[in-house]
């Protein structure tokens, strides 16, 4: 189970000395032609992330190994994919890069595009029960594979007292192998972000019934 951020004691000196760390980061997505309020909300987010980032290292461990959802590639083409993502997320692998962190390739390509096409023809909806029960469980099947492939990925490549930076979505189902002690990192900002969305969504409703 990952631990708040806010509740990390400073650890003692020896308490990690064979322990894999992983500090988790959700994904939060902008646009240049996202409403303001949004982007300035993103914006305080990623702030709010490199601080804490930098809390954490300071009483966990520097970072030694970064990886990115969607990426399927290692060191410099690995971060050419993160900057063509989510130029927020890239800027904080970048800094980690040039302190002596290496990016892992953590994606395999053809099932993480089966995972989003099936996911894909889920948001449709069907007329037929035997085609929406076939296509739920081809999604759920292809998502399982690449769930236990992000978890291998990680665990394959995060050495002893290493420490691992994930950004991943939230409500994403990877286990995590059980030697590895994850630290989500769950800024202030995220909460406002989640308000305004469902504000948002309110309101786009309440105009489609009117």
């Amino acid at each position: 189970m990952a631990e708040p951020l806010g509740k990390i004691d400073k650890p003692r000196a020896d308490e990690y000395k064979h322990a894999r760390r992983l500090y988790l980061v959700p994904l939060v997505y902008s646009t240049d032609n996202a409403p303001e309020e949004y982007r300035e909300k993103c914006i305080a987010y990623w702030q709010q992330v490199t601080e804490q980032l930098a809390n954490l290292e300071s009483k966990a461990g520097k970072v030694t190994r970064i990886y990115h959802e969607s990426v399927s590639q290692g060191g410099d083409e690995g971060m050419k994919a993160v900057q063509e993502l989510n130029p927020s997320s890239f800027s904080i692998a970048e800094a980690k890069c040039q302190a002596g962190a290496v990016m892992e390739a953590l994606e395999d390509e053809q099932l993480l595009h089966q995972t989003m096409d099936w996911g894909r023809c889920l948001m449709l909806g069907f007329l037929s029960e035997t085609v929406a029960k076939t296509v739920s469980e081809s999604y759920f099947q292809a998502a399982s594979k690449r769930n236990q492939l992000l978890a291998e990925r990680i665990s394959s490549t995060l050495d002893d007292d290493s420490v691992g930076l994930l950004f991943i979505r939230e409500g994403h189902l990877v286990q995590f192998p059980a030697d590895i002690d994850v630290f989500s990192v769950f800024p202030p900002a995220l909460d406002e972000i989640h308000r305004w969305l469902r504000d948002r969504a309110t309101l786009e409703r309440e105009k489609a019934e009117d």
